[in-house]
């Protein structure tokens, strides 16, 4: 059953889920600095139901998803006495989608959550699929567990708070679900040419029934859900290696970086044809590269190493055999990968 709902927030059954299966619930809001100015004051006006919720501000970025910042947050929970039969509402993009529903499955082994994501990858991505976690060091994600939300509100309305960079971050994770299922929606995302094109519910819905589509079939990533991790090998390893260097990348850009790469593996090793591939590179090379050393290129391939999907001491990922199509579970060779980083980024 499809947990997710989507356009106008107000004319959602979220008002009637918080007044009728929530109705003697505390509620907590968890926000990141920029949901809390752009976003919160509109929910809690539009909602009677939400006048006294407590707030719990996280701080924003990718750098701050991790086991400290819970430890705060589940320490103000028990001072609210906040129990199990009360409701966490994660408002933000995955950051808090992804740290907020680890912080409501953990505390008293699980306090129901609701998400609505306000950026456009969370949209499409983040918030959907029931993968929580926070980041380990330089790992993304390395600890997590899956627990759905209750729901998840998906309304356009909160793209009107968000730059442009984050409205193309969630693009690159709108190809990936086109490159890993449907040649024709692929050449479709190729004629979108602005914002507002990229806001559009119809645009937004489809992806991300994609992607619960495949998460419905696979939802604990033992088989087709792999495919969902194209581009995210390298891109996820990227992504930490900058962290650490206190560099920042959005995650949809470093994405971009880690489709493109996988993509020219596939066709290095022969699976992935030429003009596919020349098709790939014209659509993510809008996606800027950046400058690695080689022992840079070095550190990052020692992440991948450690990466959650791996088996047998060997890296796992996806590669792509024509546009609309990828396999998982392929072992990337790293004297190649090195060689792949070498001729791209360095």
């Amino acid at each position: 059953m499809s947990k997710l709902e989507f356009g106008s927030i107000e004319e959602s059954s979220f008002g009637e889920l918080l007044a009728n299966g929530y109705s003697q619930s505390k509620k907590i809001i968890i926000v990141d600095e920029n949901t809390h100015d752009y976003c919160l004051e509109y929910l809690i006006t539009t909602f009677e139901d939400l006048k006294d919720a407590e707030i719990m501000l996280l701080p924003a970025g990718e750098e701050n998803k991790v086991m400290e910042v819970c430890f705060q947050v589940w320490n103000a929970l028990t001072e609210y006495e906040i129990g199990r039969k009360d409701l966490i509402i994660n408002l933000g993009g995955g950051v808090v989608t992804d740290m907020g529903g680890f912080i409501a499955a953990i505390y008293k082994r699980g306090v129901d959550f609701i998400h609505i994501p306000t950026t456009l990858l969370g949209m499409v991505d983040a918030s959907i699929g029931g993968k929580t976690g926070i980041d380990l060091g330089v790992y993304k994600n390395q600890l997590g567990v899956f627990v759905e939300p209750k729901k998840v509100f998906i309304d356009p309305i909160f793209l009107e708070t968000l730059p442009s960079n984050e409205i193309w971050n969630g693009f690159a994770e709108i190809l990936k679900h086109a490159l890993i299922t449907d040649r024709g929606y692929w050449e479709k995302l190729g004629k979108v040419k602005t914002e507002d094109e990229l806001k559009d519910l119809e645009l937004i819905q489809n992806a991300a029934k994609i992607k619960e589509e495949i998460v419905l079939r696979d939802p604990k990533e033992t088989g087709e859900r792999k495919l969902l991790n194209f581009g995210h090998t390298i891109g996820h390893a990227l992504e930490g290696f900058l962290l650490e260097r206190e560099e920042t990348i959005s995650h949809g850009h470093a994405v971009a970086i880690g489709m493109l790469l996988e993509s020219r593996l596939s066709n290095h090793i022969g699976i992935l044809p030429d003009k596919d591939l020349a098709e790939i590179e014209s659509m993510l090379l809008k996606f800027p590269m950046i400058d690695l050393s080689e022992n840079e290129i070095d550190q990052i391939i020692a992440i991948m190493r450690n990466d959650k999907k791996n088996r047998e001491g060997s890296i796992k990922g996806v590669l792509i055999l024509e546009i609309g199509k990828c396999d998982y579970d392929f072992t990337f060779d790293p004297a190649i990968l090195k060689q792949i980083l070498q001729n791209s980024i360095s």
